[in-house]
């Protein structure tokens, strides 16, 4: 291969056009820093606020329901000031925040950090209550409001998450005054999944699988042996078994069911139309 011509203009002139280019580059860099200069500085109203300052502000637009502004006031006041009971206090009422603002994830976070951080904290009651009723009153959506929709029609996973959460409460801090409340939620909550696991039974019932539906029922039984929905469970049983052959059990089901139950409706078998009770149509 023939060795380059050292008089060859061409690289020359590549190398002016990449200085012109690297020129206008700089230049136009130049431009930009110098213009970002001329735009006014955004201003921030807190500068210089003490955490009292901060904390009480928070805490007005909070209680006004400017939720959203609250949570930036609270986390600027833990950021600025980050010891000290201000601090803590803003932590847990971030929690609360998001609890009124509707958002559940963001509230259940927040109150799980202020335990993580604060677990010897004299309103760490307070941060498991919150836990357990942003659970309780997941949002139903619009239609579920408009309806009313019964607590044991929904998804079970919050209702035992809101369970658990009462639940370490009233275990932990039998005295705090938030205990009678949460154990009362408690109780709902029990009759609302045996409920709910009876829903899925009749559901089983209704398209004819009865091993799946008996085994539901068995749960109820097993799970939740003091919730009203334990007479249903049995008359579910009665029928399953019925339909599976198994008369030992189905017999034995309702011997119990009018034991515990002598006047139960289900012992019939059908309801006033004369349809099964666990039908609809």
């Amino acid at each position: 291969m023939s060795k380059p011509d050292s008089s060859d203009p061409r690289p020359f002139y590549r190398l002016a056009g990449l200085k012109r280019m690297c020129g206008a580059a700089l230049v136009a860099a130049t431009l930009i820093l110098g213009g970002c200069g001329l735009l006014p500085e955004v201003q921030d109203e807190t500068a210089g606020w003490s955490a009292q300052r901060l904390y009480s502000e928070a805490k007005d637009n909070l209680n006004s329901g400017n939720y959203e502004r609250a949570v930036k006031l609270y986390e600027t006041l833990e950021a600025r000031y980050p010891f000290g009971r201000y601090a803590q206090q803003a932590q847990l009422e971030i929690a609360y925040a998001y609890y009124k603002d509707n958002e559940p994830v963001s509230a259940i976070a927040a109150a799980d950090r202020f335990i993580k951080l604060h677990p010897n904290h004299p309103h760490v009651d307070y941060a498991y209550y919150l836990k357990g009723l942003v659970n309780f009153n997941d949002d139903l959506g619009y239609l579920g409001k408009l309806i009313d929709q019964d607590l044991s029609e929904r998804d079970p996973r919050a209702m035992r998450d809101a369970f658990l959460a009462f639940k370490e409460l009233v275990t932990r801090f039998p005295e705090s005054k938030y205990a009678p409340d949460a154990t009362a939620r408690m109780k709902y909550l029990v009759n609302a999944l045996a409920n709910h696991e009876v829903h899925v039974a009749k559901y089983y019932l209704k398209r004819e699988a009865w091993v799946a539906a008996a085994n539901r029922a068995k749960e109820v039984l097993k799970t939740y042996p003091e919730a009203p929905a334990m007479e249903e469970a049995l008359a579910i049983l009665v029928v399953a078994y019925d339909k599976l052959k198994l008369t030992d059990l189905r017999d034995d089901a309702k011997r119990v069911l009018l034991l515990n139950f002598p006047n139960s409706k289900y012992a019939k078998g059908v309801n006033v139309e004369g349809k099964a009770w666990y039908r609809f149509w």
